[in-house]
């Protein structure tokens, strides 16, 4: 008898459970699926809370990808920042299937934040905690290599969370495991061409992340500049740190001139029109009624 496509499906889900006896962990369900393991939602029987249980999806005869996901979970381990999700356990299934447990994260993917976000000055304080967590992982010598809105989630107090570290690596000269790893668009060309790596790999994802969060029909000449910066070719066109970045932006939202656009006069006016529109329509309304009572008493 051939097994329709969903009775497959409904197989080889159940086939990929992970036997979780012997931990302290018990399956409640799936959560989701990556490049090389299934994500799924546990409870922690000892702390009583759910978490999120990583595991590989396949047996691994070489070794390789449970080396890749205990790296991925001991890189994310060492970075204690609010913006990176935090890593509670790492350990060997009974069918020798290497997983790792970290918080469950609730809210949603960056892409459907913007989506659901009209205010642009929303978006771009989400935009800049990103760029506080990358800076703080560059701190400790760490690049991610795949910034992108789905690796990257927002929770429903605005609290932002880096995910999917696998592809994480220290930074350093050695260009290895560079090549191939990451996602088209969101590379550098150096990183695309398996060149050595440094921060400003990690900000040219970053600019193309704004570039997609942010959509906008019309968008602001400085905000265009700075994601042009951001995503510059040349590397050495680009900022040199994520935190010089988000102080950019951070100008923008401010009113105040960027760094990285050179304003022409009447742009710099209208700029401060913008900046200070509340003061001059106080003031305007003043002169108006002023105006009114000379007018007045002129009859």
């Amino acid at each position: 008898m051939r097994l329709g496509d969903d009775a497959l499906l409904r197989l080889t889900t159940a086939l990929d459970e992970p036997d979780l006896s012997g931990t302290r962990y018990r399956l409640i369900g799936p959560l989701g699926q990556g490049g090389m393991g299934n994500v799924y939602v546990a409870e922690d029987t000892v702390l009583l809370r759910n978490v999120a249980l990583k595991v590989l999806r396949v047996q691994d005869s070489t070794g390789e990808l449970a080396a890749r996901l205990e790296s991925e979970a001991r890189v994310a381990a060492a970075l204690e920042h609010p913006g990176i999700i935090p890593i509670h356990d790492l350990g060997i299934l009974p069918d020798g299937r290497v997983f790792y447990v970290s918080k469950l994260v609730q809210g949603i993917r960056l892409d459907e934040y913007a989506a659901r976000t009209e205010s642009l000055a929303d978006k771009l304080r989400v935009f800049i905690k990103i760029c506080e967590a990358v800076a703080y992982a560059h701190s400790r010598k760490v690049l991610h290599r795949d910034l992108k809105p789905a690796n990257i989630m927002v929770g429903e107090f605005g609290e932002v969370l880096i995910l999917d570290w696998g592809t994480a690596r220290e930074q350093q000269a050695d260009a290895s495991h560079t090549a191939g790893h990451g996602t088209h668009g969101y590379m550098p060309p150096e990183q695309e061409r398996g060149e050595a790596l440094d921060a400003r790999a990690d900000i040219f994802a970053l600019g193309a992340t704004l570039r997609e969060f942010v959509t906008l029909r019309s968008m602001p000449k400085p905000l265009a500049s700075i994601i042009t910066k951001a995503m510059h070719h040349d590397k050495s066109g680009r900022y040199d740190s994520a935190l010089a970045l988000s102080d950019d932006v951070a100008r923008f939202i401010d009113g105040e001139p960027v760094a990285a656009h050179r304003e022409t006069p009447l742009e710099m006016l209208v700029r401060q029109v913008n900046k200070h529109r509340f003061i001059l329509i106080i003031l305007l309304t003043y002169m108006l009624i002023r105006l009114i009572f000379f007018l007045a008493l002129k009859r």
